[in-house]
């Protein structure tokens, strides 16, 4: 993995991170009283396209994290065998 890819890796995980810190607030606000009904459907539509942003953001997370190769250094290549007498 090069540097780049580390920080880009940095960069998606803070997203993620802040794509739900955003949306827990959000539905904490969601639950004032004094909203009005405009506000709520403000902010009702405004959590729609921050979750379809998240959804986006977790699916580049998760092509990454299969593109990557096994870090183990184990490969199960065929082992020489013999034929002991």
């Amino acid at each position: 993995m090069t540097q780049p890819d580390v920080f880009d890796q940095k960069v998606l995980d803070q997203n993620i991170r802040d794509l739900q810190e955003w949306l827990r607030k959000a539905w904490q606000q969601l639950a004032d009283p004094s909203l009005t009904a405009f506000s709520r459907r403000e902010l009702r539509n405004q959590m729609k396209q921050c979750n379809a942003d998240l959804r986006v953001q977790l699916q580049a997370a998760s092509k990454r994290m299969l593109a990557q190769p096994a870090a183990s250094g184990r490969t199960f290549a065929k082992p020489a065998l013999r034929i002991l007498a």
